[in-house]
């Protein structure tokens, strides 16, 4: 703990399991993403996928008054660059060259997850501006006295980005995608928005999968069959490994499993089965659902089937999407063809 600032008490943490969950809940529970809950930080920890052994040593920033948590920020530090997504490679190079340590450094994220709205937790009843200098601070002096390079907060809330930049921090564009629901009443109707080659194209790939032999069928929360997630491992180890040392392995079997208990409430998965086939999937998309939100994580599949990773990964979601009212959909880091 470090000293007091007159109203308020700062804690480093380093592991998620000693802050209790019903109050760091209490401040993640409000925000639109579902990335920054206790259940999805804590199960990164304590199924072995993000540690320090493998470059991510957790590190949360908490700040108390009264014993009750105020404000907190999920916080990292990494040995290297790789599963961020950001690609500051050059600069680790560029310092290299002028002899100045880059690594470790302290990365504020939901770990291996690409997704926007990272942003510290406030409680409504304190002053935001004030607290988060006070963590700024707290952060920048951390960084100091434990040798670490500095500070990033990625793929950050774009309601957030103005309060930090007041603290110095110097903003970084990264490119995304985001779908947004224009009140389509069906996906055809929000095909309707495309010209006629457009449609006609989307249509076939639609068509493609079931021309195959393959039917895609949607669940979520409670209609999830366990089986799913230990399948949904192997196809993420599957699709990783295609991409060799590009690839972002860090998720365990432990991981998807405890899924299951933990999290399923907040999960979608778009499947792919044979028709008159067994009931295991071909294919699955993992997603995250949160209010009128949409999140695409994992995918993978048994063997190359013609257009089945847009029909799982976007047609298949968006469908579900306008079905239920979800108003944006974020489906992954990508390139611009997505």
């Amino acid at each position: 703990m470090t000293p007091p600032n007159k109203r308020y008490q700062l804690r480093w943490n380093l592991k998620m399991a000693d802050i209790d969950r019903d109050a760091w809940d209490s401040l993640a529970l409000p925000l639109s993403t579902p990335l920054l809950e206790w259940d999805w930080l804590h199960l990164m920890e304590a199924s072995g996928s993000i540690t320090a052994e493998n470059g991510w040593q957790p590190c949360h920033l908490t700040v108390w008054q009264n014993s009750g948590l105020v404000a907190a920020a999920p916080l990292y530090i990494k040995g290297h660059s790789a599963g961020e997504f950001v690609f500051d490679h050059a600069w680790a190079n560029v310092a290299h060259r002028l002899g100045i340590r880059y690594y470790p450094k302290l990365v504020g994220m939901s770990p291996v997850t690409p997704v926007v709205g990272y942003r510290f937790l406030m409680a409504d009843r304190i002053d935001a501006p004030r607290v988060t200098r006070i963590m700024v601070a707290e952060i920048d002096r951390f960084c100091r006295e434990n040798g670490l390079s500095g500070a990033s907060f990625l793929f950050v809330d774009p309601d957030w980005a103005p309060l930090i930049r007041e603290q110095g921090f110097i903003a970084w564009r990264h490119g995304s995608f985001l779908w947004e629901n224009k009140g389509f009443s069906s996906f055809d109707d929000y095909l309707a928005r495309f010209n006629a080659n457009q449609r006609k194209n989307i249509r076939k790939e639609v068509a493609a999968v079931g021309r195959q032999g393959i039917r895609m069928e949607t669940m979520a929360g409670s209609r999830i069959p366990d089986s799913f997630f230990s399948r949904m491992y192997r196809f993420y180890e599957r699709t990783n490994d295609r991409y060799g040392i590009w690839g972002c392995k860090y998720l365990t079997r432990r991981f998807f499993t405890e899924l299951a208990e933990r999290y399923r409430h907040r999960l979608m998965f778009a499947a792919a089965f044979e028709e008159g086939g067994s009931r295991d999937p071909v294919g699955l998309s993992m997603l995250l659902n949160k209010g009128e939100r949409l999140y695409g994580r994992y995918w993978g599949c048994e063997q190359h089937i013609d257009t089945l990773h847009f029909n799982a990964c976007y047609y298949t979601p968006i469908a579900w999407a306008i079905a239920h009212g979800i108003r944006y959909f974020d489906p992954g880091a990508g390139s611009a063809h997505k």
